[in-house]
């Protein structure tokens, strides 16, 4: 269930802790005015954070902390411009300018900092998805977050203090040098680091950046030289803001459309990249990010129109193509899907298991089992170490057992679950493979774990309830049947119909009718279901 709020009615600190002692895993994403970020948890832990158009400060934390040389960032930030799908962590990794454990200590440091400065936030909106998870490039770590509590109550104390003279990011300082100079006083490290770079023309902003420290280290060094009378302000750099390149602002709305598709907020990336089809008419990827969010929404025409006008453009890569194959399945134009896949496979995915896995579906869907069989068979190789995804599981299983081998479907089922034991839907298909085998027991153990997992699928519900009606156990049948209905009241006719055979052994006569005429709509031409209505009534 997802968790909503304002920060002026809930702080964020108490919603760190109600999520902390609920155990909760997903995406807590904060938005306020043009700033947005977001907080992973996993089981009640932090698992990662950032906060969009925020420079990501870890390479200048690794400088500062002697771990790389300048030189080193600067050619790791080069090489990352040209592969953009990279981390700036993973790149200094792979030239072994830092090892595992630094890199580790000093993402958990550019967490905690994140972390931080959105405790400073007082007003926006929080929203709390569950289920998200990061992107798989992501370094996690495990943080409890009442371990951050207290420093950021400290933090947040003290950052009510510096915004009385620091009001703004955007205002630029000039340093009293000759005063300065004149003084005895003493300088923390973190103002010394700052005092060359005042200069009357960079904001705080700018001071930030250019420091490598962050908000509250910047903020904090700047107070106390203005409390001491060295600092005085000389304007703010809205100016330049407004003169900002247009590449810029287009950038920033992309970032935050990326962040706000990746935590859920769908509505929000939509606007995000509606804005930059403005400012730039057929870009590429924003076309492409708004396909994919259509899709989320289920609204496939229109995902497959916008996908359509990304693949027309020069260059459309192979992903384009894939996903507009998608949109055109769902929509029941399966040749044309087939079409686009063959396309984007001759851009680059040839290799790439998801695209084969999308054919065998294809295949699926148009008929032939053993010829997706062959296909989703032929691409199990290509996941290499890495476990297939579980839609991968759930369409190989599928064509095995539509080929009549369903002691393989079993154990592509079983395999399928220990990698992805969250995924109620692979459960639910394995107590289906194993009821049709003859394993009863094992069917029921199976549907039960799928329902732990997710217990808003229907059908889940009523293969427990099918166990417990022929394993005689109705009170059990009746209540799994009641939850299936509520998730759908339209799951089928066979279902009321034993709902109504249930009701009758109870001697609950008017509600077996109410079932068994619920039936009859669902399938009129049911003799069975007539049979029993005309021998109540006329019993009656």
């Amino acid at each position: 269930m997802a968790i909503k709020g304002s920060l002026k009615e809930a702080s964020l600190p108490d919603v760190l802790q109600l999520l902390s002692m609920g155990k909760k895993t997903g995406c807590l994403s904060v938005t306020h005015r043009s700033n947005f970020g977001y907080i992973y948890f996993d089981k009640g832990r932090i698992a990662y954070a950032s906060i969009v158009n925020r420079r990501d400060r870890l390479g200048d934390i690794l400088v500062k902390s002697n771990i790389i040389t300048q030189d080193q960032l600067e050619d790791a930030i080069a090489f990352q411009a040209k592969v953009r799908d990279k981390r700036l962590g993973e790149i200094l990794l792979e030239r072994n300018a830092i090892t595992r454990e630094d890199l580790h200590r000093h993402i958990r440091m550019q967490i905690e900092e994140a972390v931080y400065f959105l405790f400073t936030w007082t007003a926006g909106t929080f929203n709390f998805e569950p289920d998200i998870l990061p992107e798989e490039q992501d370094l996690l770590v495990s943080i409890n977050p009442e371990s951050l509590l207290l420093e950021g109550a400290r933090r947040i104390d003290e950052w009510s203090l510096i915004e009385k003279k620091i009001p703004s990011f955007d205002v630029v300082f000039d340093l009293d040098r000759e005063r300065l100079g004149g003084s005895e006083a003493t300088l923390t490290p973190e103002q010394d680091q700052l005092v060359p770079l005042i200069d009357g023309r960079r904001d705080v902003t700018a001071l930030i950046d250019a420091s490598g420290m962050g908000e509250f280290n910047v903020g904090k060094a700047l107070y106390g030289l203005q409390t001491a009378g060295f600092l005085h302000r000389v304007g703010k750099s809205k100016s330049a803001a407004a003169a900002a390149a247009p590449d810029g602002k287009i950038e920033e709305h992309r970032n935050l459309g990326i962040a706000f598709y990746k935590t859920g907020m769908l509505e929000e990336a939509l606007r995000e990249f509606r804005r930059v089809l403005e400012l730039r008419e057929g870009d590429a990827r924003a076309q492409f990010y708004v396909g994919l969010a259509y899709s989320r929404q289920g609204k496939w025409p229109e995902a497959a129109e916008i996908f359509r006008a990304a693949a027309d453009q020069p260059g459309a890569r192979g992903a384009v193509f894939h996903n507009l194959a998608f949109a055109l399945e769902r929509l029941g134009r399966f040749e044309e899907a087939r079409s686009e896949l063959e396309e984007a496979m001759l851009r680059g995915g040839s290799d790439d298991p998801r695209m084969h896995t999308s054919l065998g579906v294809l295949t699926l869907r148009l008929g032939s089992a053993a010829g997706a069989d062959e296909i989703l068979t032929a691409a199990r190789p290509l996941w290499g170490k890495r476990p297939p995804s579980a839609a991968w599981f759930h369409y190989a299983a599928l064509a095995a057992a539509l080929t009549s081998d369903v002691v393989r479907s079993i154990a592509l089922l079983v395999e399928g679950t220990g990698h992805h034991p969250h995924s109620a839907a692979l459960f639910n298909n394995l107590a289906a493979a194993q009821e049709r085998h003859g394993d009863q027991q094992d069917a029921v153990v199976s549907a039960e774990r799928g329902a732990h997992e997710d217990s808003g699928i229907p059908q889940l519900h009523k293969n427990i309830g099918d166990y417990f009606y022929r394993a005689s156990q109705y009170d059990e049948a009746l209540e799994s049947y009641q939850r299936a209905v509520k998730l759908n009241p339209s799951l089928g006719e066979d279902i009321f119909l034993k709902l109504g055979n249930i009701r009758l052994r109870r001697r609950e006569t008017e509600e077996a009718i109410r079932c068994w005429e619920r039936a009859l709509e669902l399938d009129p031409g049911n003799a069975i279901i007539r049979t029993n209505l005309s021998a109540v009534r006329g019993a009656a």
